[in-house]
């Protein structure tokens, strides 16, 4: 069996059933929760409603209303659009600019320690307080939680990929195209980049994860987004206060988020063992 239909066939054995099916059904029942919100959702997610103010659940508020009159179930189901939103680019903003960089730092010793050395030092700053920090400087809106978010994503990305390209480098085919005079560019697209593919995949499954939950943080601190703009994050963070008289303000919000991060953490694993070149001593 050929190297593709081994991979195919470890693919339909990890989503034949199990904890990566369920997880996948799970995502895409989120994924058409935020695609179709606005057909979805019972109310205008900011439409103030001081009468209806923490009301219980009703027919026309099937979650409730938080403290200023707005449905939940609308606010949870338009968050769902901004944390996807925002994991999606992470992953692929993060995973774009960290393959280019780690390709030339890998590829080009001369660039390697100055690149390096830079990552760590962005690495050495906990990814919280930067996005804090930028935020801070430049206002809070999607596009700055989105780029404060990615920032601290690109260093992991970047050490991953110059470690494959360091690996594949020092393989005989490679050194023979080198040594043959093979263009540069031809040695990268056709030798280096390929490799990284597979790691890329189970990375970005990772940062998807990690850049909704870093969203949902910074929104519950108050540092995130708007309340006008509803996120799991500051549906939770403003419920919080009513916790004990209305836990739902902050369960509901709460368990998405938490249904997604393991949905894709679950995925994030069952790829990263298929797609394992070691995996294949196993099949």
């Amino acid at each position: 069996m050929t190297r593709r239909g081994l991979l195919l066939r470890r693919l339909r054995l990890a989503f034949g059933g199990g904890p990566a099916l369920v997880s996948l059904v799970i995502l895409t029942l989120v994924l058409l929760m935020a695609v179709f919100a606005p057909l979805l959702a019972t109310a205008d997610p900011t439409a103030i409603a001081p009468a209806d103010r923490l009301s219980g659940l009703t027919i026309e508020h099937p979650l409730g209303t938080d403290a200023y009159g707005r449905d939940v179930y609308s606010r949870v189901l338009h968050g769902a659009r901004v944390s996807l939103l925002v994991g999606a680019g992470a992953a692929l903003v993060s995973v774009a600019v960290g393959l280019v960089i780690g390709v030339f730092a890998g590829y080009f010793r001369a660039l390697d320690s100055v690149i390096m050395r830079t990552m760590d030092g962005i690495m050495a700053i906990p990814s919280i307080l930067l996005a804090i920090a930028l935020i801070s400087l430049t206002g809070a809106s999607l596009l700055t939680v989105l780029v404060a978010i990615t920032i601290p994503e690109i260093p992991r990305v970047v050490r991953l990929v110059r470690s494959v390209i360091l690996n594949v480098r020092s393989e005989a085919y490679v050194e023979a195209a080198i040594t043959l005079g093979s263009p540069v560019r031809r040695i990268l697209l056709r030798h280096m980049v390929p490799n990284t593919v597979a790691p890329l995949i189970v990375q970005g499954t990772f940062v998807f994860a990690s850049a909704i939950l870093t969203e949902a943080t910074l929104s519950f601190l108050g540092a995130g987004l708007p309340t006008e703009i509803p996120s799991w994050g500051n549906i939770m963070s403003e419920g919080r206060s009513y916790f004990q008289l209305f836990p739902g303000l902050v369960l509901w919000p709460g368990l998405a988020l938490a249904l997604t991060l393991l949905s894709v953490n679950v995925l994030g694993d069952v790829l990263r063992d298929t797609l394992d070149p070691k995996m294949e001593k196993r099949t």
